[in-house]
C-alpha cells in the first residue's frame, strides 16, 4: 500500500502540468466577445492572459460554464514580430469566477479554432460596407 503513495502523488503533479503545458502571458489587449447563441449583441472586454489554448478575461454578467463563445482581438506587433495580426477564435468557458468589484466577473475560456483576419483597414472597411449592403 504505501508504495502506491508516491506514484499516486506523481500522477497527480502530472495532472497538474499538463492543466498548465502552454505558457500564459500577461496581456492586456481590447477584445469583442459574441455569444454564439446570443444573436450578434458584443461584449467589450480586455484580456488579462492568453495562451495557446485559453483565454481569461473579465465581463460585467456570468456565462454558464460550456457556453460557446467567439473572440476577437487584434495581436500587438511586439507579440508578433511584425504587423499586428488581427484573430477570431471559438471557445468554450470552462470557469468562471466570482464577481470582483461590482460587476467584474472573471471568465476562462478553452480555444477550440481560430482564424486570422485581414488587418487592412481598406478591407474591413469594404466587408463591413458589404455586410450592410447585404442586410438592407
Amino acid at each position: 500500500m504505501n508504495s502506491m503513495l508516491p506514484r499516486r502523488e506523481s500522477m497527480m503533479e502530472q495532472t497538474e502540468q499538463e492543466r498548465r503545458s502552454t505558457r500564459r502571458f500577461d496581456m492586456r489587449l481590447p477584445a469583442v466577445v459574441k455569444l454564439a447563441d446570443n444573436g450578434p449583441e458584443e461584449l467589450q472586454t480586455e484580456t488579462q492572459n492568453v495562451s495557446a489554448c485559453g483565454v481569461f478575461f473579465y465581463l460585467d454578467r456570468s456565462l454558464p460554464q460550456g457556453t460557446r463563445i467567439a473572440v476577437t482581438l487584434t495581436l500587438p506587433p511586439n507579440i508578433t514580430l511584425t504587423d499586428p495580426v488581427r484573430v477570431r477564435f471559438t471557445a468554450r468557458v470552462v470557469r468562471v469566477e466570482a464577481p470582483l468589484p461590482a460587476s467584474r466577473i472573471g471568465v476562462a475560456a478553452v480555444i477550440e479554432e481560430y482564424e486570422f483576419l485581414r488587418s487592412s483597414p481598406g478591407q474591413d472597411f469594404l466587408g463591413s460596407l458589404g455586410s450592410q449592403w447585404k442586410a438592407s
